[in-house]
């Protein structure tokens, strides 16, 4: 019988290196003689340079330079990680330079210092002297699109990036045909990946004069074409190289350091040099997530169903673009395939402003508009007295739906399974009676069950190039090498695709060899890691080069058996009788012939790339529990469930570890985790873990999965997008059971307790 790998808990191929310690990442890496990198960042949030002397910088003993703007190249480049486009229209916004003589949120990167260590780095930084131009920063964005507001980039004419949306159906006529009008205002703040291991890269100059940058990448294809497009060299002269990542989340989808490290290096003969952050840097000076000020208003009939909707979202993007509008038109675009609408009108604007730079974060916009979505949905089910589960589920859309902008058709659909399993395993008609029953009586602790619901997409088609390369070669015993493009960045994939090839060909997992770093001068073209692509479209590029390499073996094998190919197969790592499954001989036997056959020899390999014009929609579901402490404002999730419809899962192992790291960090999104800033100055006051509120294990309930596994027809193995999608419902869930306990709608998150507190008393209830 042979091995059936998909749907398969296999043990993670780089478990064992992980666990023992002998996974090697970025900073592990140490070359002989290597120098240290360290930033000066501004402490204004809006300041002109008028003044730099680093005369006593370049001094200090130890110090091999001192970088300002005016010793590094100032080409304008885009920092976000977006396939490239042959079109100047749908390229991304370049405003971006290695050094800057306008520092534009407190934090920019105003001049740079190489030395022999960090004590000596760290002590050049405070020599540097440096004389600034104070000017008013705009802080919000309603500050920012006011008359008369500063400019954070004077060229750009506005502080508007951009304000491009879309419209199906004559929304007005809708609305003003609706049986009911509803409106409300919501509000998401800005939080931070938090990923364990820091950014930090190390870069060197080879012996053919091209720069070399060892880096945690999401992205490697892209850093070294964003690093060529900076320093004003072709993209050929630059290597990138990705070890062991320990977590990125979207914020390592953008090229932060890897410029600057290159000039680094440059201006030292080419010497190795690192450039490693602080976690109060990675806090301010890397990405975060965009805080959005959205506008809802729905109309509905009679009979709760949904007619038109119309989203007016002010998204703030701080003080560069980085990926900048892409997230909030990804936010608009998703949500649509999950109700059914007569009209859409989806108006976004995207505004700079004096403060951290915004870009990817795991959901890329969808945490944001579907909080919006799914809360004014309970608000709406509130005023018509229905259940919201019951609002949702008349209005759910179905298998055949056809987005008309985009042409991406939904071929499964499993929502509704999904609601049905979760409201069963919650007891969701017993405990919504039974709390509106004891939370009559009990007004100091007050329980709830909440609902929300998704859809999202698997990667970026047709809005993005979605491209993908694999390489397998076969080995002398049988084994193959397997080397992909697609970043492993803690998520599982090199573990997916060894289980795919082993699949496909007919072999046992532990004679694939996954070769896990990517670097640019080897591995085949992919963009990387992000917008749940990599099972879906990497996969098809495996499937791909695995039917060729079992296509070729059973070639060879027909010329050793005199049996046609098609009447062969390959399992257990054995040529094999298709009907009968009678061994024929041993794969290895097929593989020596391969490489030695003195009239034939062909060592069997397959190098392909593959173009995905396809887009599937995966859907899911959260329920949550909540007691809520009226006096102190405390919220407790005392349960929560994920179900996702992702078709099929490949590993159900590594699949509920996606949806266990999703929903952990949607509670601390709900509930806690909010970067604060001085309202004057744009400083940062919770730079680290101790004042950054993430969630520790204490804070996080029991996490409950499930999935209703479609068939998904464009998937490689049936397969459809997991990565992102567990974070994106629980936050509305949980804010949903707080209204189900309490009665008090919170349109803004977090729902820290000080916030809690301060709505229960201006409800009355204290």
């Amino acid at each position: 019988m042979a091995n059936s790998f998909i749907g398969k808990s296999l043990p993670r191929t780089d478990a064992l290196a992980k666990v023992t310690g002998k996974a090697k990442y970025t900073g592990d890496f140490i070359a002989r003689n290597m120098l240290v990198g360290k930033i000066l960042r501004s402490p204004y949030a809006h300041a002109k340079v008028k003044n730099i002397d680093v005369t006593k910088a370049k001094a200090l003993p130890g110090v091999e330079a001192v970088l300002t703007y005016r010793d590094v190249p100032q080409n304008v480049y885009a920092t976000a990680g977006h396939p490239y486009s042959l079109d100047p229209k749908h390229r991304d916004v370049a405003d971006k330079t290695i050094l800057t003589a306008k520092a534009r949120f407190v934090g920019d990167e105003i001049a740079a210092v190489v030395a022999v260590d960090e004590t000596t780095a760290v002590r050049a930084l405070k020599l540097i002297e440096v004389e600034y131009e104070i000017m008013e920063p705009v802080l919000s964005p309603e500050a920012a699109l006011a008359e008369g507001a500063p400019l954070v980039h004077e060229e750009r004419g506005s502080n508007i990036v951009s304000s491009a949306g879309y419209q199906i159906g004559d929304i007005d006529k809708v609305l003003q045909t609706a049986d009911y009008i509803f409106d409300d205002e919501m509000e998401t703040g800005i939080v931070q990946h938090c990923a364990m291991e820091n950014h930090v890269s190390y870069a060197y100059v080879d012996d053919d004069g091209r720069v070399v940058i060892v880096t945690s990448t999401q992205i490697p294809h892209i850093c070294r074409r964003i690093v060529g497009q900076a320093l004003g060299i072709p993209w050929g002269k630059v290597r990138i190289i990705k070890p062991y990542v320990g977590g990125g989340f979207g914020s390592k989808q953008d090229v932060c350091l890897e410029p600057l490290n290159a000039v680094m290096t440059m201006a030292v003969g080419g010497r190795p040099v690192k450039l490693e952050l602080s976690r109060e840097e990675n806090m301010i000076g890397t990405r975060t997530r965009h805080a959005v000020k959205i506008k809802i208003k729905t109309g509905v009939s009679k009979n709760g169903k949904l007619l038109g909707i119309k989203i007016d979202a002010v998204s703030n993007t701080g003080a560069y673009a980085s990926h900048g509008h892409s997230i909030m038109m990804a936010g608009g675009a998703k949500f649509k395939y999950l109700y059914v609408f007569e009209a859409i009108k989806y108006s976004p604007c995207t505004v700079y402003t004096n403060l951290p730079v915004a870009g990817a974060m795991r959901a890329y916009g969808s945490p944001q508009i579907v909080f919006a979505l799914e809360s004014h949905l309970d608000n709406v089910a509130r005023k018509l007295n229905i259940d919201p589960l019951e609002l949702r589920w008349k209005n759910f859309n179905k298998e055949g739906y056809l987005d008309p902008i985009t042409g991406n058709k939904i071929l499964s659909c499993g929502i509704k399974e999904c609601v049905q399993r979760g409201k069963e395993f919650l007891n969701w008609d017993e405990k919504k009676a039974l709390f509106a029953k004891e939370n009559e009586h009990e007004k100091n602790r007050c329980r709830g069950v909440g609902i929300a619901c998704f859809s999202y997409g698997t990667g970026t088609y047709p809005a993005g190039l979605e491209v993908a390369g694999a390489r397998i070669a076969l080995n002398q015993d049988g084994s193959v090498q397997l080397l992909a493009g697609a970043t492993e960045i803690g998520q599982g994939s090199d573990t997916v695709f060894t289980q795919m090839v082993a699949e496909t060909i007919g072999i046992p997992a532990n004679m694939v060899h996954m070769i896990s770093t990517q670097d640019t001068d080897v591995s085949p073209y992919d963009p990387g890691s992000f917008a749940s692509r990599q099972t879906y479209v990497t996969g098809m590029a495996i499937k791909k080069a695995s039917l060729e390499i079992k296509d070729k073996i059973l070639k060879v094998a027909q010329k050793m058996t005199d049996q046609p190919a098609a009447a062969l197969d390959i399992k257990n790592a054995n040529i094999v009788d298709r009907q009968s499954d009678m061994i024929i001989m041993p794969l290895s036997q097929v593989a020596l012939q391969s490489f030695y056959d003195p009239h034939a020899s062909s060592p069997i390999t397959s190098d392909v790339s593959h173009n995905a014009r396809v887009n599937a929609i995966s859907f899911g579901v959260t329920f949550a529990e909540v007691e809520v402490d009226i006096k102190t404002g405390q919220v407790e999730v005392k349960e929560i469930i994920n179900v996702h419809d992702s078709g099929k899962i490949i590993n159900r192992q590594l699949a509920e570890g996606q949806v266990h790291g999703g929903v952990s960090m949607a509670l601390g999104y709900a509930l806690s985790e909010q970067m604060l800033f001085e309202e004057k100055t744009g400083r940062l006051l919770n730079n680290n873990f101790l004042d950054y509120k993430l969630p520790t294990i204490l804070d996080t309930p029991d996490i409950s999965v499930d999935f209703v596994e479609t068939d998904e027809p464009t998937g490689p193995y049936g397969n459809k997008s997991l990565g992102e999608p567990p974070t994106i419902s629980p936050a509305p869930a949980i804010r949903n059971a707080i209204l189900d306990a309490t009665g008090v709608a919170f349109n803004r998150i977090p729902i820290r307790p000080q916030y809690a507190f301060e709505e229960f008393k201006a409800a009355g209830l204290i």
